[in-house]
């Protein structure tokens, strides 16, 4: 049987690593998985039992507890899903609410080793899998054949971000900038698994780059990738 194909793609918030990595899975037949979604069903669990996200050894109790929070992952390119307890949080995990806690709260331990557990899971299980987060490459999967660093100006995530749901007010894309490099410096200074390029990747500046560009750069890379990898 053929190896399984591990494509890890990390980067900082808004830096375009989930549509990248859809649209990659998809144009090569592959399994796909968004760990940032299953660290805000994490959040949105946290939340919805009223626990402080900033208290640690709560939101550490509560993933570990026999009645942890069950996080379900689709791995379809074409038609992703995430879910708590069997109800779809697609939606909620993307609110203000859980975008405010998801760095305290992924910055648990138990949280972080629980994700990663279940993140191993998914890749071992498949027969190719594109898998994108911020610590892929270093920490959950760093024997991936392909490791991907995805950065962008902040200032160019942002107008993206706000593009996304269709935001053209100044004042709120600045606060979006604001707001990813307060998300940036948390991510990249927490004590457990900090954003940074794994050993071995290759960083691709999305910055001038349109989607379809950064797309046929990654597909570039696998296609060259030495036989036997």
């Amino acid at each position: 049987m053929a190896p399984t194909l591990v494509i890890a793609i990390d980067g900082p918030a808004g830096s375009g690593k989930s549509s990248v990595s859809q649209a990659v899975a998809s144009r090569l037949g592959l399994a796909y998985l968004d760990t940032g979604a299953m660290y805000r069903a994490a959040t949105w669990a946290v939340l919805d039992r009223g626990i402080d996200p900033d208290d640690t050894d709560a939101v550490a109790a509560l993933m570990t507890a026999d009645a942890a929070p069950a996080i379900e992952s689709g791995t379809d390119p074409a038609a992703p899903f995430i879910r708590v307890d069997g109800v779809d949080v697609a939606e909620a995990i993307r609110g203000e609410l859980v975008t405010s806690a998801v760095s305290a709260v992924s910055a648990v331990g138990a949280v972080r080793q629980g994700m990663v557990d279940l993140q191993r899971e998914h890749a071992h299980a498949s027969s190719g899998i594109v898998v994108e987060g911020r610590d892929i490459g270093s920490v959950v999967l760093p024997q991936a054949d392909i490791k991907v660093f995805l950065t962008a100006n902040p200032s160019v995530r942002a107008q993206r971000r706000a593009a996304e749901v269709n935001v053209e007010d100044a004042g709120l894309v600045s606060a979006t900038e604001d707001a990813l490099r307060a998300r940036d410096a948390k991510d990249t200074t927490r004590a457990i698994s900090p954003l940074a390029p794994a050993e071995g990747s290759i960083e691709i500046d999305t910055t001038n780059l349109t989607f379809d560009d950064v797309v046929d750069a990654v597909i570039s890379l696998v296609r060259d990738a030495p036989e036997g990898r």
